[in-house]
């Protein structure tokens, strides 16, 4: 190891800790623990353009343990990626482009949010994922368009979460050697040694997933740890890199104790670690002039490759131009011209069809057209209607395959499509039932929260699945996820809005969205008698204004009880009402909406207002108003036939036409 890495090595560290000391907030162990494990994928390894840190075709590095975030804060600013000494010293403060967690699309060079932990583990998997299939799709000899690796720095923290050991039991059953993983094994967690909690022989168990596993003796040693990395690259397994480390490397008295995890270390502790590690006291956030020309070198080479790259991917378009056309557009997250054209358009039917079943046959007619669109469902294919029938599965050997198979690993499955939204090029979807979103909620915040398409396609959602009973009935999750910010939740009516509701998934490529379908089927309703379902663009719209003269009451509701508001209030137009319709199936989307469409919908003049849903009411009291009802589930299901559920607890047309008729009758 030169002169020249050490003092590299060392400017990392002690940017970041001058970082979490300036805050007196953060957590110093992580970045002074793995400084030279970070220096090492960076500046030998990793692929990257800090002047374009979306180039298709770099390596992808997360910090799965996002807590050390000081670290990947530095490595942004020493390699040129727009963070300047300012924006360091301004960690964890407010508006600053240092969080004290890293977040997708807020600071340039970010490939992924993390702070949860184990999130980043699992979205380095989807990323892995993404790169496969890309590169089976648009690699031609001699033009390898798409060849790069994921990079990650897991914890203790990550391989404790369930949500890490789902993932990583996946990607060794595909054999995703693209995936490399350098394990900060130092032995300490926020309680103490992690012996009070975690004991088991980590690199036995990943061996067992199908993981090539290293071992580096020593963190600190630059040689050692670029020796495991070059022998991971040679392996078609993903692999674990144990890397042997102390937390808070350098500080006097709290190295290799609880004390380094969390806590700013004060001055007297910080200048005892540059004083040990030969560093000066003063200034702090110092960066020697001959370390910064050094990682600008790197910076240039990485420019260098990116240019050589251009010159391949221009040879390669000329070679194979409706390739390279098609690369591009999928790199760009745009879509196909006239693509809307695709979405199928139900004839009404009293019977119809299950809205699960709707979206299935929306899946397929999409797939020709968006050959980016690519997910699975996590061991419910059947159920869920997912499979895409003009490919096959993603399995070793077949990266071209566009169905994913995810095993009964929901939350896996979240952080997984996450992670394929963050890399590009695909358009990912993930499903299972409404019920099972309680595994996988950390994934769609994180989703929510960083901005991403995600697609949630989640089925049976509602006690109208049967008999399958409480367990399996979702009450309370509709109200809980629209609840997340940024997440738009749609719960379409009948087939023609569930057909309008994937056009609004597509459509929004920065930002993710729930679609809670039915098992049970429902009348495809005349768009010939009510109005255009293309009203769901706005999130709710007018279905029908029944009766003669000026509405005296709106029954509104989402998803299969639309279809009985419907009937109820033909029951009371023939009993001299006039009754408004409205379909609400995302309540995100009304509210995007301007007040002049939602005084349009729902006229405040109009009082008596009645919704009704098979889910817990709350939420619901934002669209009747002090002088509405809501017809609800305040307890969970049971089990029982759908029809029967239906009846026992008041969701049919002769109940929801009685309560009205008692609200107008005062």
């Amino acid at each position: 190891m030169k002169d020249i890495e050490v003092k590299a090595v060392n400017t990392l560290r002690f940017l970041a800790v001058d970082g979490v000391q300036q805050a007196n907030s953060g957590h110093p162990g992580l970045p002074m623990g793995t400084a030279a494990i970070a220096f090492t994928i960076w500046n030998r390894h990793l692929k990257f353009d800090s002047k374009d840190p979306e180039w298709p075709d770099r390596d992808r590095f997360i910090l799965s343990g996002g807590h050390g975030s000081m670290l990947l804060y530095s490595l942004l600013h020493v390699h040129g990626f727009g963070l300047t000494i300012d924006d360091l010293k301004k960690f964890r403060q407010w508006g600053s482009l240092t969080p004290g967690h890293p977040e997708y699309g807020w600071t340039k060079g970010v490939e992924a949010t993390t702070g949860p932990l184990g999130q980043g583990f699992a979205n380095g998997v989807g990323m892995a994922i993404a790169e496969a299939h890309l590169a089976a799709e648009f690699n031609r000899p001699g033009h390898n368009i798409v060849d790069h690796f994921v990079y990650a720095i897991v914890t203790d923290g990550d391989l404790m979460e369930g949500v890490a050991s789902e993932a990583a039991s996946l990607a060794g059953h595909l054999k995703l050697g693209k995936l490399i993983y350098l394990y900060d094994d130092n032995r300490i967690s926020i309680d103490g040694s992690t012996d009070i909690a975690f004991t088991e022989d980590r690199g036995k168990r990943f061996e067992a997933y199908g993981w090539q596993v290293l071992y580096v003796k020593n963190g600190n040693d630059v040689d050692e740890i670029d020796e495991a990395i070059k022998s991971a690259k040679k392996d078609e397994r993903p692999s674990l890199i144990i890397c042997r480390t102390h937390i808070g490397y350098g500080l006097p008295t709290r190295q290799d104790t609880s004390k380094a995890h969390g806590e700013p270390p004060g001055d007297e502790e910080l200048n005892g670690a540059k004083q040990k590690l030969g560093w000066p006291i003063e200034p702090r956030f110092f960066v020697p002039e001959d370390v910064a020309d050094f990682f600008m070198e790197v910076s240039a080479k990485g420019e260098k490759k990116h240019k050589e790259w251009n010159d391949s991917f221009s040879a390669y378009s000329t070679d194979f131009k409706a390739e390279g056309t098609e690369f591009t557009r999928r790199m760009n997250s745009t879509l196909p011209a006239d693509w809307e054209k695709s979405l199928p358009v139900f004839p009404a039917d009293e019977k119809g069809m299950a809205t699960r079943v709707a979206s299935g046959q929306v899946i397929n007619a999409l797939a020709p057209i968006l050959p980016e669109l690519m997910g699975g469902s996590a061991d419910l294919t059947p159920s869920n209607n997912t499979w895409i029938k003009e490919s096959t599965a993603f399995q070793p050997g077949n990266a071209i395959g566009r169905y994913l198979h995810f095993g009964v690993r929901e939350h896996a499955m979240g952080s997984i499509v996450n992670g394929m939204a963050y890399h590009k090029g695909v358009i990912p979807f993930g499903a299972t039932f409404l019920v099972f979103t309680d595994y996988m909620r950390g994934a769609i915040r994180v989703a929510a929260l960083s901005h991403v398409p995600s697609i949630w396609v989640m089925t049976h959602d509602s006690i109208g699945l049967g008999e399958d009973g409480p367990t399996h009935q979702p009450v309370e999750h509709l109200a809980a996820l629209r609840a997340i910010p940024n997440l738009v939740v749609i719960r379409p009516a009948d087939a023609n809005e569930t057909s309008e509701a994937w056009r609004v998934a597509i459509e929004r490529r920065h930002g993710s969205t729930l679609l809670a379908l039915t098992r049970q089927a429902l009348p495809t309703m005349d768009p010939q008698e009510v109005n255009s379902c293309k009203g769901l663009q706005k999130g709710a719209y007018v279905l029908a204004d029944l009766g003669k003269g000026e509405p005296e009451m709106i029954l509104m509701a989402s998803g299969s009880e639309v279809s009985l508001v419907l009937d109820a209030g033909k029951k009371l137009a023939e009993a001299g009402h006039s009754v408004r319709i409205v379909s609400i199936p995302s309540w995100e989307l009304f509210n995007e909406c301007d007040e002049d469409y939602q005084e349009l919908v729902l006229p405040k003049k109009i009082k008596l207002r009645l919704a009704v849903e098979m889910g817990v009411a709350q939420g619901w009291e934002r669209w009747v108003g002090s002088e509405g009802n809501i017809i609800a589930m305040n307890r969970y299901g049971a089990s029982a036939p759908a029809k029967m559920l239906i009846e026992k607890f008041g969701f049919t047309v002769e109940n929801i036409a009685v309560q009205a008729t008692k609200m107008l009758a005062g």
